[in-house]
């Protein structure tokens, strides 16, 4: 778990630099995500990293209780986090990062306190300790360039990201369960890391190839690319549905 958690750490420290010397109309600047501010986007943090560490601690439907008091049911997860959001919307700049900062801080301590294959509760179904943590690295890696988009800081990408294209390469044929659509042959990624590295994910006679850039591959999974906008290539059967399916998120 070490390894995963040390990525996690400092992806939460990226994003702490970008926070650090903010002003009130810093936080209140708009991201990348529609209609949410910086501030928004920090809550949202808040509020997944306290469901995950309830979820490391076996308290999953507790926390996740507290956090929905009040709200209406949400069709979707994507409608779920919104309301949230808005319920604690206007929550003052300062206590929203205070919160932010404990809350990370708690998720390392709880993650690090499981075995990898431990089976946990999570939004999509069970999975394990270490797929959680996977799952928390590429979260905030998404909404930290939310944030850097809003803030118009440009962010290079690093070899973290090996971890978030793995992720995508292995729930592909959740993403297409959550698409209704019929899962997918066997797939390879041959991705190039940021620093030159290959990254190879997938049998070498899987039928169905996505080759390109690894940044532009993560991009595309955390829907803030179209494929179509990347140098990403794809052969085989399935390779148009992955790129338009792939995904790094619940």
């Amino acid at each position: 778990m070490r390894d995963i958690v040390a990525a996690v750490a400092e992806q939460q420290d990226e994003l702490a630099s970008l926070l650090r010397s903010l002003d009130d109309a810093g936080w209140a600047t708009p991201s990348a995500c529609d209609g949410w501010s910086v501030a928004d986007v920090v809550l949202h943090l808040a509020q997944t990293n306290e469901m995950a560490t309830g979820s490391a601690q076996d308290r999953f439907a507790e926390v996740t209780a507290r956090l929905s008091e009040g709200l209406a049911p949400a069709a979707d997860v994507d409608e779920g986090a919104d309301l949230m959001v808005a319920k604690e919307r206007g929550t003052g700049f300062a206590e929203i990062d205070a919160r932010w900062q404990r809350s990370c801080a708690d998720l390392r301590a709880a993650l690090l306190a499981r075995q990898p294959g431990d089976r946990l509760t999570w939004v999509a179904g069970e999975l394990a300790a270490r797929t959680l943590g996977t799952t928390r690295l590429a979260e905030t890696w998404i909404h930290t360039g939310d944030v850097a988009y809003g803030l118009e800081v440009e962010l290079e990408p690093t070899d973290r990201l090996w971890h978030i294209a793995r992720l995508a390469w292995r729930t592909l044929p959740y993403a297409f369960q959550r698409a209704g659509a019929e899962p997918p042959g066997p797939v390879a990624f041959r991705l190039v890391g940021p620093s030159g590295t290959a990254w190879d994910f997938g049998d070498g006679d899987a039928p169905t190839v996505i080759t390109g850039d690894a940044h532009q591959l993560c991009q595309v999974a955390a829907q803030r690319r179209s494929a179509t906008e990347t140098a990403l290539t794809g052969t085989g059967p399935d390779a148009d549905r992955v790129l338009e399916l792939v995904r790094t998120f619940a």
